[in-house]
């Protein structure tokens, strides 16, 4: 049975009144703005759960189906679709494996959701900090050694939360973290957000699925060229996770009136990445990159420890990354993901094509050849790990106030501040406010909430 399959026939029967939401009824309605961007076909296709379409909440018919044949594609116990992203994947297997009080491991580079999934479990954070790389900006993945000495030296920790790839392409060595994790009957929740073409591609570096995680969360938008937000949580072949906790947890953050449009996305999505043709075009897609590569190597520095090829980090002699960013923007037209103090980042996918690439490299061949403002000498960062007063539950119930912060040293921060790059929390609500950190923050004019 087929989601896409069940729409397309019920179009077909123009007898069928329906008196349901959602309240456009399949396009009688449009806002002229709204047509012109979306067209009419979306909103043909956009139903509620009416009698066959079966239910996200609850899924015993053609959603079942879909989300059994994911698993089976991608070998797991269990699979579910989410229409909120990864986001909703790691609030709920949080929820559904965490109470108040739990002890998680998890890594400080987490994406912020982990932050917010602990603020509604009441779960208490034991942050491990990954190296951070000076040369580039960015963190570096995470060891088994850490995991181990931690799990090891803290007792009763339920489980561990990290990111590979993370939003930089650096993988962690999810096989042996996971040998961990089993060993002291913890569980392994990975945010494999960025590495959704992992299952299905010709890199060393194989998916977390295949290496034993308990719970893998996919983003289906980031890389495997579906539309925001689709995405998949999984629960791994060699799991002892009941899958009715992950439903019942997904349940709680998910809307009661799911998006049909973009279940079809993960439906044809993830049925595209299985054929052969899908392996072509993630393997072609693996191949142009490593051609751009190669033909700039000797023009600029390319990051390659180690990390995902769909994510380009890149350097252009030693100017500076910012001055670069905007050459990019405003003579080539040209936008990157994101640029730190030290590297610009370019994220690929199944919808870069050969032409997008070849205009990179023009642009960056050029830009190579000038003579490029220079970046200033950075002293060497170092993020600390602060001191928790308050798990991020308690700390949600405080009372708060606004501050300088030259007067915050040794009180406790009431909001999250994040320094943008890396985009790695500085401080979280709950935490002492240190003078290193201030240190950090001195250039920055903010107020600091207590």
């Amino acid at each position: 049975m087929s989601i896409i399959k069940k729409i397309l026939s019920f179009r077909k029967n123009k007898n069928k009144t329906l008196f349901t939401t959602p309240s456009h009824s399949q396009g009688e309605f449009i806002p002229k703005e709204l047509e012109e961007i979306l067209g009419k076909k979306y909103f043909k296709s956009d139903y509620s759960e009416i009698d066959g379409f079966d239910n996200l909440r609850n899924p015993t018919g053609i959603i079942k189906s879909v989300q059994d044949k994911i698993a089976r594609i991608y070998g797991t116990k269990s699979s579910f679709m989410l229409t909120n992203g990864s986001t909703s994947g790691i609030l709920a297997s949080i929820l559904a494996l965490l109470n108040k009080g739990d002890k998680i491991l998890a890594a400080r580079n987490c994406h912020i959701s982990v932050y917010n999934a602990l603020v509604l479990s009441g779960a208490e954070p034991i942050w491990i900090q990954p190296e951070f790389d000076e040369e580039w900006g960015i963190f570096d993945a995470i060891t088994p050694s850490e995991i181990e000495k931690n799990l090891t030296k803290i007792k009763n920790i339920k489980a561990v939360i990290l990111t590979s790839p993370t939003y930089e392409g650096i993988f962690s060595d999810i096989s042996n973290i996971a040998k961990i994790c089993k060993k002291h009957k913890t569980t392994l929740i990975v945010d494999e957000a960025h590495g959704a073409l992992l299952n299905f591609s010709k890199l060393k570096n194989k998916s977390a699925i295949t290496c034993d995680a308990d719970v893998i969360i996919q983003s289906l938008h980031k890389t495997a060229g579906a539309p925001n937000p689709c995405a998949l949580l999984h629960i791994g072949r060699t799991s002892n996770i009941n899958p009715e906790l992950i439903q019942n947890a997904l349940n709680l953050i998910t809307t009661s009136s799911p998006s049909y449009p973009l279940l079809c996305a993960i439906e044809a999505a993830t049925k595209y990445l299985a054929t052969q043709d899908g392996t072509k075009k993630i393997n072609k897609l693996y191949d142009n990159i490593e051609k751009l590569k190669n033909e700039l190597k000797h023009k600029v520095k390319i990051y390659d420890k180690n990390n995902d090829p769909t994510k380009l980090l890149i350097k252009v002699k030693d100017a500076d990354p910012e001055f670069v960013s905007e050459l990019l923007n405003e003579k080539y037209n040209i936008e990157e993901e994101y640029t730190n103090s030290r590297s610009l980042l370019f994220i690929t996918g199944l919808g870069t094509t050969h032409k997008k690439l070849r205009k990179l490299y023009n642009a960056l061949n050029n830009i190579s050849k000038i003579e490029c403002k220079r970046k200033d000498k950075k002293k060497n960062i170092r993020y600390p790990l602060p001191q928790l007063a308050y798990t991020p539950f308690e700390a949600k119930a405080k009372n708060i106030k606004e501050i300088d912060k030259i007067d915050s040293i040794g009180k406790i921060c009431g909001e999250i501040i994040v320094n943008y790059p890396p985009g790695i929390p500085l401080l979280l609500p709950g935490e002492i406010i240190t003078e290193e950190i201030i240190n950090l923050l001195k250039r920055k004019k903010i107020k600091i909430l207590i």
